[in-house]
């Protein structure tokens, strides 16, 4: 291998370690809220009153400092939804590997690689998850949203409607999704505008309209739980978290071109990183900070997340290890809630030390999941083309009332050669219906397509006269 390629997988893993890394914290962050019965989220009311009720809440997770203390970071677990949405951006330039990008096949590709791994998961959890509530006389997902569930995105819904009783953080696959889909306009106008461009108007659209989300269709961020007109509604359409999705594209850009934060030296990137963090995570506890939070802090975090992972990646084994543990990531997050839940609310209660006894076990647990749901995607997905093949056979046969042109008894021509007749016929369907004739002379008998044979005329009229 040679040393740049050495260069782009080390860059690889540092990504892929972010995402795990993310995904991992995202599983701490919902075991924290549940077990505590989400005795704090964000709330605007300043960052004194936070920190005060930080306090209070971290009570509920021991009486010594360290755990307390440990237990901080967990409570803004959240933020890494917006790490995501920026490293999507990201993802989506390399994945077009410096070629034109094509619409469809990009459009198809990469919706799939989105909604094969949720059907999977969705299509497996389901029975479990109402065998289970039978079982033990918990939450089972009622039939409405089973079939909601099982057929995204045929319900698309951006409040996650359908989606948030089976699983909550699952609102976050149609933001996903409807990001993917406004890729390739966003990539033309960054190629006809520029990155600066592109940059500027997708920040001022993000900040118009995250004003609207708060002072005019009274929302608030996903993060919080505070009784508002709209609730969440307006923070979860792809154009609340546009600019970061944007931000992702762009240093993708610059890093292809060799050039951009991703070559900055761990110095410069944690004295750029750490000042627009720490702002970012100030914002979160005003009304007026909303507008700005999110697309701050997802900067600020990836670019510390960057130094660290990007340091740890030095190590090839470990480089190794985290472009593996980066392949299921997607499918950890969409699996985490429903181990979470389910151990906390079946097993956990308010037991203190088997909480904290039970987070690596959750994490391990998660993770053997998401590598047996990744391995059983490419079976469904055989097997739902095989199906869909099968059944568009019969349809277009049944449409089309095909019939063999040929009866057992007929004299035929095969291959200019006559004395031939028909002694059986058989349908044959593969990929659309045909018919196959066997034949004899008398001495020889021949299976063949009734494509390759001719009706012999004369001693058909002559077996009619006699």
């Amino acid at each position: 291998m040679s040393d740049s390629k050495e260069i782009r997988v080390q860059r690889l893993a540092w990504l892929e370690g972010i995402r795990i890394f993310a995904a991992v914290m995202l599983l701490l962050y919902h075991s924290q809220l549940l077990f505590t019965h989400y005795s704090y989220t964000p709330q605007p009311t300043g960052l004194w009153s936070n920190g005060q009720q930080i306090l209070s809440a971290a009570h509920h997770l021991g009486s010594g400092f360290f755990a307390q203390l440990a237990s901080v970071p967990v409570w803004f677990g959240f933020q890494f939804v917006d790490v995501f949405v920026l490293i999507s951006g990201f993802s989506l330039v390399l994945s077009l590997k410096g070629k034109p990008l094509e619409i469809k096949p990009f459009l198809n590709r990469r919706s799939l690689r989105i909604l094969l791994p949720f059907w999977t998961v969705a299509w497996l959890a389901y029975p479990v998850l109402w065998a289970i509530g039978k079982i033990t006389n918990s939450y089972a997902p009622d039939a409405w949203h089973t079939f909601g569930g099982l057929t995204f995105p045929l319900l698309f819904d951006y409040s996650g409607g359908v989606l948030l009783p089976t699983s909550g953080p699952w609102w976050f696959v149609p933001l996903i999704l409807s990001l993917t889909l406004v890729f390739p306009l966003l990539w033309h106008f960054l190629q006809r505008w520029g990155a600066r461009n592109l940059l500027t108007i997708s920040l001022l659209i993000t900040l118009i309209y995250r004003a609207f989300a708060v002072y005019v269709f009274g929302g608030h961020p996903t993060y919080i739980i505070l009784d508002t007109p709209s609730d969440w509604q307006p923070f979860l359409p792809f154009i609340a978290k546009l600019s970061t999705f944007v931000v992702g594209m762009v240093v993708a850009q610059s890093y292809l071109q060799g050039k951009g934060a991703v070559y900055w030296k761990p110095s410069k990137a944690l004295l750029v990183g750490i000042p627009i963090y720490g702002l970012g995570f100030i914002c979160q506890f005003y009304r007026f900070g909303w507008i700005f939070s999110d697309f701050l802090i997802a900067i600020g975090l990836t670019l510390c997340c960057m130094v660290i992972f990007r340091s740890i990646s030095k190590t090839f084994r470990l480089q190794s290890i985290m472009v593996w543990l980066g392949i299921h990531s997607y499918s950890y997050f969409l699996i985490h809630n429903f181990v979470v839940g389910r151990v906390i609310d079946l097993l956990v209660h308010d037991q203190l030390a088997l909480y904290y006894q039970s987070l690596p076990i959750m994490a391990i647990v998660t993770l053997g999941l998401a590598i047996l749901a990744d391995s059983a995607t490419p079976w469904l997905q055989r097997g739902a083309i095989g199906l869909g093949r099968s059944l568009d056979s019969i349809l277009v046969h049944t449409s089309q009332q095909q019939t063999c042109a040929f009866k057992v008894g007929d004299r035929v021509h095969y291959r200019g050669g006559e004395g031939w007749e028909v002694i059986k016929v058989e349908q044959v369907i593969h990929d659309g219906a045909f018919y196959l004739c066997q034949i004899s002379d008398g001495h020889k008998a021949l299976w063949v397509n009734e494509n390759d044979l001719e009706p012999d005329l004369d001693r058909s009229k002559q077996a009619k006269i006699h």
